[in-house]
C-alpha cells in the first residue's frame, strides 16, 4: 500500500479525558493531542500524563489512526514535553511558533537523543512545524528547501498567532471577510516551500466548524491548489476534509483513462483523448491520482 500523508489532523487537548476516549472514533487519519494552546499552565502536567497513556495504549507501527503531539515552541519547555510523552513513541511531533527550518533541525537531533533512549527505530518521529506563526519563521520558509530534514513530512501554516505576532487586530479582509494579503501570501509561501522541499502542504484550520459548506469549498480549492490535508478542531469537520482531499470517483475515472491511452501507445510522448492531445505531464498527474486513490483505499 503507498504511503500517504493525513487527509485530516484533528486537534485534542491533551488535558480532556473525555475528548481523547472519543478520539479514535472521529474518523481522522492523524490526532494532534495538545499540549500547547488549548491547555491552560495549570493543566499542562496533568496533560502530559493524559497524553503518554493514551499513546501507551495504543501500540506499534500500524497504530490508526496516527497521533501526533503538539509540543510547545522550543523555548517553552519543549524539551520537558518530549521528555513527558516520547516513552509512549508518538508518530510525530507538531512544532509551533517555528523561527525556521533551523528549529526542526534541532527537534530532530532531541529525537535522535529520545528515540535512543527509549528503543523506538532512529527517525520514525516524524515532523510537522507549523511554519508562519512568526514574523522570522514566515520569512525563512525557502529555507526548508535547503537544510536536509529527513524527518519532515510537510508544512502547515497558522493565521491566528501570525496576527498576534504582528500586532494586528484581524487577519481577514473587511470586505472580502477572506484572509487579509499578509496571509495569503503567509499560505502561497508555505505551498510553494513544502513542494520545494518534496513534502505536503497541510491547510490551516477552518474556524467556523459549524460552516460545513464553507469548509467544503475552500477544502476543495485547497485540494486543488496542490494542498494534501487540512487542519480541524472539531470532529464534525474531519468528514468533509477526508471527502475535500480525496480524488472524486469522476476524477479518478479520468486519470485511469489518461494511463490507459499511454499504455496503449508505448514510447509515445502525446496521445489524443477525447480529441485534445495529452502529454507526460497529464500522465504524472494522473499517475499521483491513482497513487493517492489507491492509498485512501488502502487505509480505509
Amino acid at each position: 500500500m503507498p504511503e500517504m500523508t493525513p487527509r485530516s489532523w484533528l486537534f485534542i487537548p491533551g488535558d480532556s479525558e473525555r475528548k481523547l476516549a472519543k478520539a479514535d472514533m472521529s474518523g481522522a487519519d492523524a490526532l494532534i493531542l495538545d499540549l500547547e494552546d488549548s491547555v491552560a499552565p495549570a493543566g499542562k502536567a496533568a496533560a502530559r500524563d493524559l497524553v503518554l497513556e493514551h499513546l501507551a495504549a495504543r501500540p506499534g507501527d500500524a497504530r490508526r489512526p496516527l497521533i501526533y503531539v503538539r509540543v510547545n515552541p522550543l523555548d517553552e519547555d519543549a524539551l520537558g514535553d518530549l521528555t513527558a510523552v516520547m516513552p509512549g513513541a508518538p508518530d510525530g511531533i507538531v512544532l509551533p511558533k517555528t523561527q525556521g527550518a533551523d528549529d526542526v533541525r534541532v527537534l530532530s537531533l532531541w529525537l535522535d537523543a529520545f528515540e535512543a533512549a527509549h528503543g523506538i527505530a532512529a527517525g520514525r518521529t516524524r515532523i510537522l512545524p507549523v511554519a508562519t506563526e512568526t514574523a522570522a519563521g514566515t520569512l525563512k520558509l525557502a529555507e526548508f528547501a535547503e537544510i536536509p530534514l529527513p524527518r519532515l513530512i510537510g508544512l502547515t501554516w497558522g493565521a491566528e498567532d501570525l496576527s498576534a505576532a504582528l500586532g494586528a487586530a484581524t487577519n481577514l479582509d473587511p470586505e472580502t471577510g477572506q484572509w487579509a494579503l499578509i496571509y495569503r501570501m503567509a499560505r502561497v509561501q508555505v505551498l510553494l516551500a513544502a513542494k520545494a522541499a518534496g513534502v505536503a502542504a497541510i491547510d490551516t484550520l477552518h474556524i467556523d466548524f459549524r460552516d460545513e459548506a464553507g469548509l467544503r469549498q475552500s477544502s476543495s480549492r485547497a485540494a486543488g491548489e496542490g494542498f494534501a490535508g487540512r487542519l480541524a478542531i472539531h470532529p464534525a469537520q474531519v468528514a468533509p476534509i477526508n471527502d475535500s482531499f480525496a480524488p472524486s470517483p469522476e476524477v479518478v475515472a479520468h486519470a485511469e483513462r489518461v494511463v490507459a491511452a499511454f499504455e496503449a501507445e508505448p514510447g509515445a510522448g502525446t496521445v489524443g483523448l477525447d480529441g485534445k492531445m495529452i502529454d507526460i505531464p497529464h500522465l504524472k498527474q494522473a499517475q499521483t491520482v491513482l497513487n493517492l486513490h489507491r492509498a485512501i483505499a488502502g487505509r480505509d
